[in-house]
């Protein structure tokens, strides 16, 4: 090595120290070289404890070259000593890549459907050795060292291997266990350091405020939801009954010191609740990592490491499976519409715009301040997918709610005029985010049967639930924000001006099977001044209650699956703040106890009902009753499915008990109430049709009902 070398190596300015550290063979026998900062002799030795030379310093401090004893290359020991004492040192330098040509094939293809078993750390067994090997896309650094606690965090020591063609820097670190945090120091193309990166590839990371990534084990939890996995793999998932309980894992329940829950804590008193209340899934807020905890998770550092706010990888497989062992599902809020910019995260994350686009018109979100993802570039765009699956497969959940899916679809979205650059049709529609979504189900659809995606969209882009191949995004289902904004709007009216809005509830049902919809009252309705849903209905505290239950039993009598944010089951009066936990005091009143039993009993009758679920997203499983009772604001339908007894759903949104009210049904014979939002148990008056109507013969049926309330008939064959 010659003095220019040694010093660029000291410097870590050299173009390929690999070329120069390690083991080589120089024609007369092998070489070795290190860079050892702080020594002032070093013994090589063999991985089996055989003394192979003495090196001696060369020029810069720390270098250090001699000839070896050994006649075969393989990995070294450097036992190195100064005035203060002795060390060893594994050198990373004579271990060979890991990664092969197949691999650079399929990951500059874009293709790679395993890229998380390929980037990021992995503790695995290399060349004789246990250690760590570190991997991470970085096409446009000049140099990229991975740094942490073994090396002193010096950028100098573990300067990574440049694979040219894909743009991966990698390295083998040996005697680097689980538990290590590291990041990797980055070193732009004009020469300029990078601010310190966790790896987008982490598996865990630091509990905020700290942002190190940590090298984690591999799973090894012991799934025991094969029962679970089986029957969704095999169902139709639009034909089930789909009733979400939204859920902030963070403000559900706090300890009793006012910490975050453990994912082991959280399962033990969520999945009973949850069960009790028959629900049949949990949508998480996003639980992947991120430094900000009023963001909820929707700005997220580390889309690939749960949360360390509520314990490792370990913990929330066992809560996932947990869940499916008591048959709840679990899905995942996911966010791949935008990152934030933080700067240990992806924002110019190798000196360049690499995961966001360089046009801030295109690359930056005007809502939120973050960036937007680069769908079009093949590597961003695997990035993605390969998150997709590894929740979906990793993880085993059962779907996968993908947030904000209006702001990828429209690059004018919240753009005035010169704000945004058309498509090369001119266009608005961002057509490569349009492609990323359908690869994106297109593989999570293939891998996983029984997966669920859902689309947070909020305009009427077509096709949305159409498969991919019929040139549709391929979800299988999205959120109907219509539903939830006109149905809300109304349900704020006094009930004597409601006659006037009577379209505002009859308008969803021209459009309620062009897709295939969840309904929605979810955390969004519930924040930022919004009050509550039990703040929102009109009327004095007795109206609003009684509003709320008949409001609940016109929501689950409609068609669609049902999503209801934690809290609202029993009328949260405070509105939802992530820094507490629910008010469970409120539960032991009379009018908050009554609202939970209306839910669990709604949630029983759909679930037990195929007339409530099995055609929630087909048109011939509605018919309207009574579509145009403007002056009573009444509503009446039936949902039926094949072999299934109907079931007839009335409100009446007036505070009037309408007795004798001319109802024409489908069939004669006797109805059963099997659901009356006004019964005393809910907190109600307790007006009805004592359990059962009878319908002529020509299906006119007289029935009394209660006044700001929903009931069911069942038909009785």
């Amino acid at each position: 090595m010659n003095p220019g070398e040694a010093d660029a190596i000291v410097a870590a300015t050299h173009g390929d120290p690999f070329a120069v550290l390690g083991v080589h063979d120089e024609g007369k026998g092998l070489v070795a070289r290190c860079f050892i900062p702080g020594a002032e002799a070093v013994e090589a030795f063999t991985l089996d404890g055989k003394a192979a030379g003495k090196l001696s310093p060369i020029g810069s401090d720390g270098i250090f070259a001699g000839k070896l004893r050994i006649r075969k290359a393989q990995p070294l020991r450097y036992h190195a000593r100064n005035a203060g004492g002795d060390w060893w040192v594994d050198d990373p330098y004579s271990y060979g890549p890991v990664l092969g040509p197949m691999d650079d094939y399929y990951i500059a293809e874009g293709s790679h459907l395993r890229l998380f078993d390929k980037l990021g750390a992995h503790l695995i067994h290399h060349e004789g050795s246990q250690g760590t090997h570190f991997a991470v896309w970085a096409p446009n650094a000049r140099r990229v060292s991975v740094v942490g606690r073994f090396n002193g965090w010096d950028g100098r020591c573990h300067v990574m291997r440049h694979r040219r063609d894909t743009g991966i820097w990698e390295i083998f670190v040996p005697n680097v266990g689980q538990g290590e945090p590291y990041k990797f120091e980055i070193v732009a193309q004009d020469g300029k350091p990078v601010p310190l990166k966790a790896d987008p590839f982490a598996f865990q990371a630091e509990l905020r405020p700290a942002t190190a990534s940590i090298v984690a084990a591999p799973l090894a939890h012991e799934w025991g939801d094969a029962a679970h996995r089986e029957f969704w793999s095999h169902a139709d998932a639009r034909r089930q009954p789909v009733s979400i309980y939204e859920v902030h894992a963070g403000s559900w329940r706090r300890a009793g010191d006012g910490g975050f829950l453990t994912w082991d804590e959280l399962a033990a008193q969520l999945f009973p609740y949850v069960v009790d209340m028959g629900f049949t899934h949990i949508e998480l807020l996003p639980i992947t990592e991120h430094p900000y905890d009023p963001s909820w998770g929707y700005q997220t550092t580390g889309l690939y490491a749960p949360t360390a706010r509520f314990g490792d990888g370990e913990g929330f497989a066992r809560f996932v499976d947990g869940a499916h062992r008591v048959g709840i599902g679990v899905i995942l809020d996911w966010v791949p519409a935008h990152f934030p910019v933080d700067a240990f995260g992806l924002e110019h994350f190798d000196g360049t715009a690499l995961y966001e686009h360089a046009d801030p018109r295109k690359g930056f979100h005007p809502d939120w301040k973050t960036a937007i993802y680069n769908f079009g570039r093949r590597e961003v765009s695997a990035f993605l997918v390969n998150n997709a699956l590894y929740w979906t497969g990793k993880y085993h959940l059962d779907g996968l709610r993908v947030d904000a899916v209006a702001s990828m679809l429209y690059l004018d979205y919240s753009r005035k005029a010169g704000e945004w650059v058309p498509n090369e049709r001119g266009g608005r529609e961002n057509l490569e985010a349009v492609k990323f979504l359908q690869d994106m189900n297109a593989a999570v659809y293939g891998a996983q049967p029984g997966v669920m995606t859902i689309a947070e969209e909020s305009t009427s882009w077509p096709k949305v639930t159409q498969p991919v191949y019929k040139g549709g995004l391929g979800f299988g289902f999205k959120w109907n924000m219509g539903f939830m904004h006109d149905t809300l709007s109304y349900m704020a009216r006094d009930p004597i001006h409601r006659h006037y809005h009577h379209d505002e509830i009859t308008f969803g049902l021209t459009y309620a099977f062009a897709e295939n919809f969840v309904l929605p009252l979810s955390h969004d309705e519930v924040v930022h001044g919004k009050g509550t849903l039990l703040g929102k209905m009109s009327g004095d505290d007795w109206q609003k209650f009684a509003t709320l239950r008949a409001y609940y039993g016109f929501m689950w009598g409609y068609p669609g699956k049902k999503l209801l944010f934690m809290g609202q089951e029993f009328a949260q009066r405070r509105e939802w703040s992530e820094e507490r936990e629910l008010d469970w005091g409120l539960l032991g009143g009379a009018s908050h106890d009554g609202v939970a039993r209306l839910v669990r009993d709604l949630n029983s009758l759909y679930r037990s009902r195929p007339a409530l679920h099995a055609r929630d997203c087909e048109g011939d499983g509605f018919e309207w009753c009574v579509v145009d009772d403007q002056a009573n604001s009444v509503f009446a339908w039936v949902r039926k499915a094949p072999g299934a007894a109907p079931v007839a759903i009335i409100s009446n949104f007036t505070p009037n008990v309408l007795h004798g009210y001319r109802l024409p049904l489908p069939h004669e014979g006797n109805w059963r109430e099997i659901l009356n939002s006004d019964a005393a148990d809910y907190g109600g008056s307790g007006v009805g049709n004592a359990g059962l109507v009878e319908a002529g013969k020509d299906g006119m049926a007289s029935v009394t009902i209660p006044p700001l309330a929903t009931i069911m008939l069942e038909h009785e064959r």
